[in-house]
C-alpha cells in the first residue's frame, strides 16, 4: 500500500459534479485526490469506472477510494468484484464510520442521485474519520476475504 495519502475517485456521467466536489474537499484535508473521471458528461457505464477505481485501491496505488454513480449500487456491485476490495454504499455518516470500523472497508459508494453535496461530505468525513477496530471484526474480515480465493 502507498505511504501518500491518496484516494482514488471514479463516477459515471450522473456524478461528475459531486465527485469533482468531493475530491476538492478531501484534497483540503491533506489527500491528493486521484480522479479518474470521467470529464464529460456523456453516457458512461459505472461497471467500468468501478472496477478501475477498485483496481486503483487493490493495486495498493490508492489506500482507499470514492465512487458515485446514481445510486451507488451498481458501481459498489463493480467495485467488488476486485480480489481484495470491501465497498459499501452509505447514504448516511454512521453507516459510513461502520464500514472502516467494522468491514475494514477500503472503498466508499454513494449515489449522487440520492443524496445532496453536504450529506456527501459528511458521509465522507465519517468514512475518512474512522478507523478498523480489529479484534472480533478482524476475524469477520479474515472470513470474507476467504471468500475471494
Amino acid at each position: 500500500m502507498t505511504d501518500t495519502k491518496r484516494i482514488v475517485l471514479s463516477s459515471d456521467h450522473t456524478a461528475i459534479d459531486l465527485r469533482q466536489t468531493i475530491a476538492a474537499h478531501i484534497s483540503s484535508l491533506g489527500w491528493e485526490a486521484v480522479d479518474i473521471g470521467p470529464a464529460t458528461p456523456e453516457s458512461t457505464h459505472y461497471p467500468d469506472h468501478g472496477q478501475a477505481a477498485a483496481q486503483k485501491v487493490a493495486s495498493g496505488d490508492c489506500q482507499f477510494g470514492i465512487i458515485l454513480c446514481g445510486t451507488g449500487q451498481g458501481i459498489m456491485m463493480a467495485a467488488n468484484k476486485v480480489k481484495g476490495v470491501r465497498c459499501g454504499v452509505c447514504s448516511d455518516t454512521f453507516s459510513a464510520a461502520m464500514i472502516r470500523q467494522h468491514n475494514d472497508a477500503n472503498i466508499l459508494s454513494m449515489g449522487a442521485r440520492v443524496i445532496g453535496e453536504g450529506l456527501a461530505l459528511s458521509i465522507v468525513d465519517a468514512f475518512l474519520s474512522a478507523e478498523f477496530e480489529g479484534g472480533r471484526h478482524a476475524i469477520r474480515v479474515d472470513m470474507i476475504k476467504a471468500l475471494e480465493a
